[in-house]
């Protein structure tokens, strides 16, 4: 019986329940020999935020107990060091980028936690007391927060640009956009800067043999840290292995390996010895690159009979202290701007600008949920100036179902969608009319406690936006009869083990305990992308299903010579995971079998396949968020989240709905309470978890999830992305229900995230001003 589709139980979780995962960080001596006598990596960071480098004493430290060596950025430029960054390793002679980031800084410091120098001790322990002892002369400069500030060019991060700025996407801008428009409505709204937030924290362990080096580290693509040691080293593949023990979380933040992993493996090699790093929570919040951060303008204009006929969205993208993904980050934005919405008139333009803080690179869902709050709270603000329900706003004006394949006047091509089918479910289950009613009596009855109801349709963009990602699988079987699936990409949560053992169980006829999927070792699996945009069922679990259609086709050809039969009378029972002649399943023979024949011919059960999609897909879905607001504390409580979420054609519910869990948590987490800040100075005010408002249990109501599936016709499996859905649904969704419960006292719009103060000095002011 085919288990495609139906309730599995992920096969890791008895293991991280019981003896628990094993992770970069707990790989010693014991458990991985080859790191026997392993030094410690301590870096020294910069306190400031902005400054010119004047010397780095680091005497004392030289000189504590433990110190094996103080390194500085002038130790790596030597013939031992790596290859400059921002140069390409086949052209050495090309001069760097000016604006690339340093292994170490050296000439001057853009950002508090940017790496000065490193210490090494025989000991973990030992590390901290010497670095404190590393005194870092550093002439202070004007720090430059927030992207309008550093619009201005004031103050320049990199002197010889002459700009702050460090991209552009501009389609040109229409000044005749909103002529006929009978309203419309404009509003500056600020996507905050969040944290990442992994539970666990970065960490790297290296050693080199000869001139191979094979690193452990946290990551989301053991492939693309290859790359990055390669070019920085200048090695072959052949020279380079990297292994991703169990990782726990990443969320975009852990796409790429950074400097800090680089100059470990620089350590190994020059010291000639195993080095370690696992890095502490204080520096993980200011080290390990952010999320967000946009400042967007919304103009939207239409009809009194809500109709909407323009829109125009215009993003400001802080990058943060070097042009990273972050920087082109508002291209996805941008491609995602119109929505679910049929819109005759679409603007986007983008601008990406430096600043004295952390670095932004891809967070979960990576600037398709910037674009869906900008769009969202756009409809909520039209829709109150017109006076409409913001659902019936959202119907009139949803792209119809049988639009499809649909491109938007951005250039997204939209593979199908049912945007009015999700907005109704969740509607319906969320008891929408009898929602409003309570709301009314309340505001009514003057309660302190007001109800308010926030609503999101959205649609996102997953395996893209590119044609041609591809991710590769390799399925072979062995003489007893297990299957072996080696797969490019790259889990930390995402239950890989057990859909890939659903695919190949189902296509070879196998048990699922008979399957064992092997990824995370650039050793074992040769090639591979890795695992972000919400990719890897629709790419990764193609590619698997290819191989592993592939290997039954061979292994048929195999069965015909051991049954004395023409192969194309020769069928392939996947209840009994056995070959016979069509008509006489008495007379069968068993992949072991198979397998063991083939092996005697010298041949080998096993198939490779990359999987290169032509289109990417379109998950879609609505949200309603229902909120109390205390207007005599400014206190939020979600009461109810009720959510649909299609993302396709799903292969295993149960692991489609852990990922909504988690998407939505971050999603709510966004919306009332996380926050990235820094003070005047540059100072980060939220560098632990104690000031940093992590969502957590506490704030987050039971789930109320309801099931919609639309296949995709994008890939054989008809799946489409599922682990960002929920951090865009549910942010602008919990967002539009604290505004709607504030609106009876004059309250507009207010900036994420919506926390009690934030709400308590809105209520204040709209009094103030009333």
């Amino acid at each position: 019986m085919s288990v495609m589709g139906t309730r599995v139980r992920r096969v890791e979780d008895p293991r991280f329940l019981t003896t628990g995962g094993v992770y970069t960080a707990d790989l010693g001596a014991t458990r991985e020999p080859r790191l026997a006598g392993a030094a410690w990596v301590t870096f020294v960071r910069s306190m400031v935020a902005h400054g010119v480098v004047g010397s780095i004493d680091t005497a004392d430290a030289a000189a504590a107990p433990g110190v094996v060596g103080v390194f500085t950025a002038d130790d790596l430029t030597g013939p031992d060091g790596p290859v400059v960054p921002g140069t390409d390793p086949a052209a050495p002679d090309a001069a760097p980028s000016p604006t690339a980031r340093p292994w170490l800084a050296h000439d001057r410091v853009r950002h508090v936690g940017e790496t000065l120098a490193v210490v090494v001790t025989e000991r973990a322990d030992q590390g901290e007391d010497a670095a404190e002892q590393v005194f870092a002369d550093i002439d202070p400069l004007p720090a430059v927060i927030g992207a309008e500030a550093a619009l201005a060019n004031e103050v320049l991060l990199f002197p010889e640009t002459g700009t702050n700025t460090v991209g552009t996407f501009d389609f040109g801008s229409d000044p005749t956009l909103f002529d006929g428009c009978e309203v419309v409505v404009r509003e500056r709204i600020v996507n905050q800067r969040v944290a990442a937030c992994p539970l666990e924290v970065r960490s790297a362990s290296v050693v080199w043999e000869g001139d191979t080096v094979t690193m452990w580290v946290s990551t989301q693509s053991v492939h693309s840290a290859r790359k990055h040691l390669c070019a920085a080293f200048a090695l072959p593949e052949s020279h380079v292995r990297v292994i991703a023990p169990d990782v726990g979380g990443g969320f975009g933040a852990k796409i790429d390996i950074g400097p800090d992993e680089i100059v470990v493996a620089w350590l190994a090699r020059h010291l000639d010895r195993p080095m370690r790093w696992v890095e502490t929570r204080s520096e993980d919040m200011v080290g390990l690159p952010q999320g967000r951060d946009q400042v967007n303008h919304i103009e939207i204009g239409g009809r009194r009979d809500g109709t909407i006929e323009a829109y125009r969205l215009t993003v400001l993208q802080d990058a943060g202290a070097y042009p990273l993904t972050g920087a082109v980050l508002p291209f996805m934005t941008r491609l995602m701007a119109p929505g679910v919405y049929d819109i005759a008139r679409v603007e986007a333009n983008t601008t990406s600008v430096v600043t004295t803080t952390t670095v932004v690179e891809a967070y979960r869902g990576a600037g398709r949920p910037e674009a869906t709050h900008a769009v969202e709270r756009a409809v909520d603000l039209f829709a109150a100036e017109i006076g409409l329900d913001p659902a019936e706003v959202r119907r009139r004006n949803l792209i119809a179902e049988d639009a499809f394949p649909f491109t938007t006047k951005t250039g997204s091509t939209y593979d199908n969608g049912a945007y009015e089918r999700s907005l109704d479910l969740a509607l319906e289950a969320a008891g929408y009319d009898g929602l409003r009613a309570e709301q009314a009596a309340r505001r009514a009855a003057g309660d302190p406690v007001q109800l308010g109801i926030g609503l999101c349709v959205y649609v996102e963009i997953t395996a893209g936006p590119f044609p041609g990602e591809s991710e590769y699988a390799r399925v072979e079987v062995g003489t007893d009869g297990r299957a072996t699936v080696f797969t490019g990409s790259s889990s930390h949560g995402q239950g890989h083990d057990t859909s890939w053992a659903m695919i190949v169980a189902d296509r070879l006829g196998v048990p699922m305990a008979q399957v064992t999927v092997v990824h995370g070792d650039t050793d074992q699996v040769p090639e591979g992308t890795g695992t972000w945009g919400s990719r890897s069922l629709q790419v990764g679990g193609t590619a698997v299903l290819n191989a592993a259609d592939t290997v039954v086709e061979r292994a048929t050809s195999v069965a015909a010579e051991l049954l004395e039969a023409a192969v194309a009378d020769v069928v392939l029972d996947r209840e009994l995971g056995r070959f016979h002649v069509v008509g006489t399943p008495a007379v069968s023979v068993t992949w072991g079998q198979v397998a063991a024949e083939t092996e005697r011919l010298g041949l080998s059960l096993t198939e490779s396949h990359t999987f290169a999609n032509t289109t990417p897909t379109f998950p879609f879905g609505a949200h309603v968020a229902v909120v109390e607001v205390d207007t005599e504390t400014g206190g939020v409580t979600l009461a109810r989240i009720v959510t649909v979420d299609d993302a396709g054609k799903v292969l295993n519910p149960l692991v489609v709905e852990g990922q909504r869990h988690g998407g939505i948590a971050q999603g709510v987490g966004q919306a009332l309470l996380e926050e990235v800040r820094f003070d005047a100075d540059g100072n980060p005010v939220t560098a632990n978890l104690a000031d940093y408002g992590m969502i957590s249990a506490t704030e987050l109501p039971a789930y109320e999830l309801v099931f919609m599936e639309t296949p995709t016709p994008a890939n054989p499996l008809g799946a489409k992305g599922i682990g960002e859905s929920g951090a865009i649904g549910a942010t602008p969704a919990v967002h539009n229900a604290v505004i709607d419960a504030l609106a009876p006292f004059g309250v507009r719009h207010l900036d994420l995230p919506t926390t009690p103060e934030r709400v308590w000095q809105a209520l204040r002011d709209a009094g103030s001003a009333s």
